[in-house]
């Protein structure tokens, strides 16, 4: 399937240090890795997948972000097949991750474990070029702080040797604060990180944000949905029927009295999002990007449709009506914590 690229592509902003020049929103293929282990999102269909993720590349999106991790490989052969529609000078940059190990027989049916480790991830690094079908990986990222007994700083020496031998273009973690990135500077550093981030979970504007902004790191925010929370079409209902193999139904926010103020804020943006006729998926994502120091927000979706329901905060610039708008409901209802509104 030949994939028709936009006539008007998405305005792009450079990515930290990395020379690649990023829209303000990217694929995130967190949810269309499947089942079969303890953080899937339930039951994909995976043609619809390829779909998705074609449809966003069509529509101007040009970075996809994945990981091993998820539905632990498949979600990178996903990745490959619908790259695999697309011309080799037209496809988007894909971003993966490492340091996540599976342990299926580990108690409560599975964990990750947070491996540091030289041999281990340059095992992994090279399941992923084959899984994503790629000669090179455009951002390798490590995925959580290592566990396994590696210093930080070791690990992030050993993604820069995969540099070094042309398996990765550029060299990011995921999940660190300030204190890693600091200790990780003297042996190369990072260009990129990716951290949580929304209007829900917004911990990362407090400190994070601005060292990476003072030092030219890429920022690329997670979840900035709080994983369909304030997408606008979240209900009680929907929480309440979530499979028994969907994550956030063992997730707090999903559930009693953070359920409701977590709807309560949807409510909030969307009379920001009728004031603009966009969705309220857009103006959460939007609000990610207002912030100084985000490059770049990764948005998922299972199919087309729900590409279609953030797409337009590719373009969307709140006005500073609507952030106060927004962070006077954030105040009134107590949603999570951290800086409610960006300081210009």
């Amino acid at each position: 399937m030949t994939v028709t690229l936009p006539t008007t592509p998405f305005p792009t902003t450079p990515f930290g240090t990395t020379g690649m020049n990023i829209t303000r929103v990217g694929f995130g293929a967190w949810a269309v890795g499947g089942t079969g282990y303890a953080f899937g999102w339930g039951a994909q269909d995976d043609e619809e997948s390829v779909a998705a993720i074609r449809h966003a590349v069509a529509s101007g999106v040009n970075w996809i972000d994945t990981a091993a991790g998820y539905g632990l490989g498949h979600s990178e052969e996903i990745v490959a097949r619908a790259l695999a529609g697309i011309a080799e000078a037209d496809r988007p940059y894909v971003f993966t991750k490492c340091g996540l190990i599976w342990d299926g027989s580990a108690p409560g049916g599975g964990a990750f474990a947070q491996v540091g480790a030289a041999d281990s991830i340059r095992r992994e690094v090279d399941a992923s070029l084959r899984r994503l079908g790629v000669e090179r990986i455009d951002l390798y990222q490590l995925h959580w702080p290592p566990r396994d007994g590696t210093p930080a700083e070791d690990a992030v020496a050993t993604l820069h040797e995969l540099r070094t031998a042309g398996k990765i273009r550029s060299v990011g973690v995921s999940n660190f604060g300030v204190d890693l990135l600091e200790r990780v500077a003297p042996v190369g550093g990072v260009e990129t990180l990716q951290p949580p981030f929304s209007a829900i979970r917004r911990e990362t504007a407090a400190e994070i944000l601005p060292y990476c902004a003072k030092h030219d790191i890429g920022v690329i925010v997670y979840s900035p949905m709080q994983a369909g929370l304030l997408t606008g079409s979240w209900s009680a209902q929907r929480s309440a029927t979530l499979p028994a193999d969907d994550w956030r139904r063992r997730s707090p926010d999903f559930t009693g009295e953070s359920l409701h103020r977590n709807l309560a804020l949807a409510d909030v943006l969307r009379g920001v999002a009728k004031r603009h006729q966009v969705s309220v998926a857009a103006v959460a994502v939007a609000w990610t990007l207002a912030f100084d120091g985000v490059t770049g927000a990764i948005v998922g979706a299972r199919r087309p449709s729900q590409v279609d329901g953030w797409i337009a905060a590719a373009t969307l610039t709140l006005t500073a009506d609507d952030l106060d708008d927004i962070e006077l409901g954030i105040d009134r209802l107590g949603v999570g914590s951290g800086p409610s509104r960006p300081m210009w």
